[in-house]
């Protein structure tokens, strides 16, 4: 019976032939997950922790009105290339609020859910979790 013949290319020399990526391509990072992680820290530095939730309708709509920040969904923060939740500015509260709360009940896509964090200078957030 002839010998085997050992494999002309290893996988170590197909691992090796991988080009690297370009260096001026900006590696893009994802953020924690805040609900899961317990917490998340913001753009500014501010760390916020899960207090509650998820909230019944009623105190997510005392929040979005009392709360110190209002999140939404996420935006790209370019300082630190990965993606945030996506604060509003106070103006943009009132129709956020109806689009989230269209959004409670678990058949609705987009569907939303609301969470309370702190942050640790003693302010409030209101955290709309949105799952597509």
């Amino acid at each position: 019976m002839p010998k085997k013949r050992p494999p002309a290319t290893t996988f170590a020399d197909l691992v090796a032939a991988i080009p690297a990526p370009p260096e001026d391509e900006p590696e893009v990072h994802h953020s924690p997950m805040p609900v899961t992680d317990g917490g998340f820290t913001d753009a500014d530095g501010c760390h916020w922790r899960l207090v509650r939730g998820p909230l019944d309708p009623r105190r997510a709509k005392r929040l979005a009105v009392t709360a110190d920040v209002m999140t939404v969904g996420t935006d790209y923060d370019d300082r630190l290339r990965q993606w945030l939740p996506r604060v509003l500015p106070r103006d943009a509260r009132p129709a956020a609020w109806l689009e989230a709360r269209a959004g409670f009940d678990p058949g609705a896509d987009p569907h939303h859910v609301p969470y309370e964090f702190a942050g640790a200078d003693g302010r409030v957030l209101l955290f709309v979790e949105t799952h597509c």
